[in-house]
Formats: C-alpha cells, structure tokens, sequence
C-alpha cells in the first residue's frame, strides 16, 4: 500500500498494480483516474466494446510514498538479515515492511 503526497488525489491510499522502471512511475488504483476513448475494435484494458473507459494513469514515484506495518507514512531502508537476505525497513520505526 502506498499514499500520495502530491497532486489532485493527495491523502489516497491505494494499491501499485504496476510498477515501470525505466520511466520511474507507478499504476496506484483508484487514483490518477482519466477518461480514454478506445475504438470498437481495440482490446484496451477495461473495454469490452469500445467507448470512454475510465483507468488509471501512472504517476511519479516521488509523488508516493509506501505504508509500513502501522498504516504510517515512511521513507524505506534495507538491512541483510541473518540469512544474508537484503530486507525492506521502514525508516520510521525500524520494522520490516
């Protein structure tokens, strides 16, 4: 789970669906909605017939922030754990996330 800090939909928690790397943006549902019109013919995410459909859009990476374990914003760190294992960490309160 992660929260938006910026932009229109700041204070939404939701879920990345998909991640991109190489642009840096992230595919959060239930935010970044736009409004695309797909032809009849073209097999869009979500469109069956064609039409206006309703997505999502990415956003940038920085826009976002993850939840630790308590539902609290946090910065992430990594530790290797006694198995030489590398673990994500919230950087606000220690535990792993």
């Amino acid at each position: 789970m992660v929260l938006v800090i910026s932009g229109p939909d700041k204070g939404v928690k939701g879920k990345v669906i998909q991640a991109f790397p190489k642009t840096e943006k992230v595919l959060v549902e239930g935010v970044n909605r736009i409004k695309k019109h797909v032809a009849d013919s073209s097999q869009e995410r979500g469109a069956q017939s064609g039409g206006i459909v309703t997505q999502e859009a990415p956003i940038h990476v920085s826009n976002v922030m993850v939840l630790d374990s308590e539902g609290t914003p946090t910065r992430v760190g990594y530790r290797f754990d006694e198995n030489g294992k590398k673990v994500r960490v919230s950087r606000r309160n220690g535990k792993d996330i």
